[in-house]
């Protein structure tokens, strides 16, 4: 392939990602066709998304990598300079902040949060999330120290939470975002407040007591 066949190719593919990331979060997986993503990114040919991507899942994937990629430089960046803490909250900024500082990164709309909550509601999309997330060396570095933080935390407890953490992460992210691109108020001023008030949540959840069962 020459360079500028080439070039036109990656051009071609980020108009792709680009349309289907916001036609994903504004409207749902499941309700948007590959035509209408082709259409969107201004391809003639309405087979473009399979051309380039395949499938819709391989798309879903695409475009999480595209973003992880870039939340993966910089968690690494935070999880090293970490090392040896045992304070949860160091290991929850670990998971939140690279994220809200990538989104404040892009600038305002973005997509990506509500593309996440949206991708979170199908099983099948779900594991694709699941799975990049699990290819993320230094995420998985901030869980295990997490868990080492919390020797005493009966398993059962550990899963509930760490579900509630997800929750939270997901739909928080995904309502700023929104708001932001409606031109609503939040109830912080940045990006990087935000993630300060949703780690001091977190935290929060993780070191809550535990009710025994009578």
């Amino acid at each position: 392939m020459s360079a500028a066949r080439a070039k036109q190719v990656s051009a071609t593919r980020e108009l792709i990602l680009s349309a289907a990331e916001r036609l994903f979060a504004e409207h749902g997986v499941a309700a948007v066709s590959n035509r209408q993503v082709s259409e969107a990114a201004g391809q003639g040919n309405n087979t473009a998304v399979g051309y380039h991507f395949g499938t819709k899942a391989e798309l879903v994937a695409a475009i999480v990598r595209k973003h992880h990629e870039q939340i993966e430089h910089l968690r690494a960046r935070m999880v090293a300079d970490a090392r040896g803490s045992r304070d949860v909250r160091d290991w929850v900024a670990c998971t939140v902040l690279p994220h809200a500082r990538h989104l404040a990164d892009l600038g305002i709309p973005t997509w990506f949060g509500r593309f996440g909550a949206q991708a979170m509601t199908d099983p099948a999309y779900r594991e694709i999330m699941a799975r990049e997330s699990l290819n993320s060396p230094s995420l998985a570095e901030a869980a295990a120290e997490l868990n080492r933080c919390l020797p005493e935390l009966p398993q059962e407890v550990r899963e509930e939470r760490r579900d509630m953490t997800r929750q939270l992460m997901v739909h928080v992210v995904a309502e700023r975002e929104r708001a932001l691109a409606e031109g609503g108020t939040t109830p912080r001023e940045s990006w990087e407040h935000a993630a300060t008030g949703l780690i001091d949540a977190i935290t929060g959840l993780w070191l809550a007591p535990i009710t025994t069962r009578p």
